[in-house]
């Protein structure tokens, strides 16, 4: 559905070139939900804005529904751009319209007769999730209220393809996830293609099939979100991994962490498990093979892409040369072992 081919992105300030983009190089499948994740500053506000071409690429080809779209006129990248509708962290709504008349407004530019407005609209309402507040003004909406007044206005056109810029940044999480479940099931009753960016990896976990990872306007990993998640290859694809899971030392062995490996001290292990590891009673094997023992401190497990992933912290007791054998043996079984210090 949505090809970029080899985009890059140039701006200059005070005549010294900023590489926004570096040959990044995707493809969004018809039907998907595709994110791009990256840090503030990464590039992916500037990687979306050139989908519709909002930011015209130094370099490179932007394909829209197998049409190569780079070069179009004004008048044709007006009718393309009516196909690929965007949706943003600020809601945009006309104050002076209600709920219906915002949701209305580009089918009126559109010359569209208001027997049909009438009956797409009140559709949108209803999909969205606010039949109750068609006559309501934006600022009597919530937050996730003014968000699925937008998300209804961007599909009004029928568009094949939804570009969500940071469109859950500015909503508490309990908001966020029902906005995202709104997302996937418009996803999957209307077959629309979504191309979404974000910073938060909770939003990958949640609704998306494929994700791109951007830094310094690099595209440094891309992969399904469940590969990605249970094969992660770059460190900054485990760290936006790490942060679904929230799992801190506790302060109390904070305080007694030490980096130097004494005598008396075991050593605190940070373990990841993806894929079929986080199903085998590895902790057993090692107890039974290198007479270990784990004290378990914390411990989490989640899902994303189908795959089911997990962190845990413990403290492994045992002599040196045991310990080291049983961390070379998670590690063999597709486990990822950090050791954060020894308390």
């Amino acid at each position: 559905m949505i090809k970029l081919q080899h985009i890059s992105k140039i701006f200059e300030h005070n005549k010294t070139p900023i590489h926004a983009l570096k040959d990044i190089t995707i493809h969004v499948p018809q039907g998907k939900i595709y994110g791009v994740i990256g840090k503030s500053g990464a590039g992916k506000s500037t990687l979306i804005r050139c989908v519709n071409l909002l930011e015209k690429p130094t370099s490179g080809k932007i394909f829209f529904d197998n049409q190569e779209i780079t070069h179009l006129s004004n008048r044709k990248l007006i009718e393309v751009r009516r196909k690929i509708s965007m949706i943003f962290q600020h809601f945009n709504l006309l104050s002076s319209r209600t709920v219906f008349d915002n949701i209305a407004f580009p089918l009126e530019l559109n010359k569209t007769p208001k027997a049909k407005i009438k009956q797409k609209v009140n559709e949108l309402i209803e999909l969205v999730g606010l039949t109750e507040k068609a006559n309501v003004y934006p600022a009597n909406l919530s937050g996730g209220q003014k968000q699925r007044v937008a998300i209804a206005r961007a599909l009004a056109s029928d568009p094949k393809v939804l570009l969500c810029d940071e469109a859950t940044s500015a909503l508490d999480p309990e908001t966020t996830r029902s906005i995202l479940k709104l997302l996937k099931d418009i996803n999957q009753k209307l077959g629309l293609t979504i191309l979404l960016i974000t910073h938060e990896m909770d939003v990958v976990k949640q609704i998306c099939d494929q994700v791109a990872v951007i830094s310094n306007g690099e595209l440094v990993e891309q992969s399904s979100v469940g590969e990605i998640f249970s094969h992660a290859k770059t460190d900054i694809a485990r760290q936006f991994i790490q942060s679904t899971l929230h799992l801190n030392i506790p302060d109390d062995y904070l305080a007694r962490l030490s980096q130097d490996p004494k005598e008396g001290l075991n050593p605190l292990v940070r373990l990841e498990f993806t894929g079929v590891s986080v199903d085998l009673p590895l902790l057993s094997q090692i107890a039974k093979e290198f007479s270990i023992e784990s004290n378990i401190i914390s411990a989490q497990m989640d899902y994303a892409g189908g795959v089911k992933f997990g962190l845990m912290l413990a403290q492994m007791d045992g002599n040196p040369k045991s310990i080291s054998s049983a961390i070379q043996f998670l590690e063999n079984n597709n486990t990822k072992v950090e050791v954060l210090g020894y308390v």
